[in-house]
């Protein structure tokens, strides 16, 4: 799958010197980017990005990820605590909004009696997306109007590096995948050819005949036939 990576100037934000994130911009941002890049998998690197949003971001006390679907379809995929998790999400209009702008903010969900109490503050910023689905980072805050202009340039700076790593780790999972795959069939084959008498040419071509006409994918038909083996 195809993702556009969203990537911003350096320039933009040279106005944020002195900004309160514990440790000089550079340094924390590189700190994070280090941690970030050191994560294996695509769920690690979301989980990792959770926490040090909420870390990183002034105002932030919690965050989420979550996978967006045109037809507003939306599934949490990391969260920093469970309040991210039992919370109430804003409107579909809200996401919406996304699919064209990389940052989203709403200075207050409703006040405590609304749908989403406790959590009034949202700051929303998009890591990847397709035309179908996105990937977004959100942070909350209880009080209204935590999160000010400054506050969503840090964080579109923060999620190039989180939209990196994904990337990344992605790429890194799909090659592993890969890899398992070739092994598996290559083994398929070689069970094939030693039970039908045949070379690796024509056990290859019944293990893709035989995907075909039972319509399973050629890795999952080639698992089956290795467990057979194996049992």
């Amino acid at each position: 799958m195809s993702f556009e990576r969203f990537v911003v100037a350096a320039s933009d934000f040279s106005d944020l010197t002195g900004f309160p994130v514990g440790l000089e911009l550079a340094e924390a941002l590189t700190a994070a980017a280090h941690e970030l890049h050191g994560t294996t998998t695509p769920d690690a690197t979301l989980t990792t990005a959770v926490r040090l949003a909420v870390h990183l971001l002034p105002g932030a006390e919690h965050a989420g990820v979550f996978e967006i679907e045109r037809g507003d379809t939306l599934r949490t995929v990391a969260w920093s605590d469970d309040v991210v998790r039992e919370a109430g999400h804003p409107d579909p209009p809200y996401w919406e909004r996304l699919w064209t702008s990389p940052v989203v903010r709403m200075a207050d969900s409703g006040g405590p009696d609304g749908d989403r109490p406790g959590l009034r503050s949202v700051l929303s910023m998009r890591l990847r997306a397709d035309k179908r689905r996105m990937t977004v980072l959100t942070a909350y805050a209880r009080e209204p109007h935590a999160f000010d202009e400054r506050t969503a340039r840090l964080g579109r700076l923060f999620t190039t590096h989180v939209s990196l790593a994904l990337n990344s780790a992605t790429v890194r999972e799909q090659l592993t995948e890969a890899m398992h795959t070739r092994d598996l069939i290559g083994q398929a084959t070689g069970i094939l050819m030693e039970r039908l008498d045949i070379d690796a040419a024509a056990a290859f071509e019944s293990l893709v005949r035989a995907s075909q006409r039972e319509n399973v994918k050629l890795r999952d038909l080639a698992r089956r036939i290795v467990g057979s083996s194996d049992n």
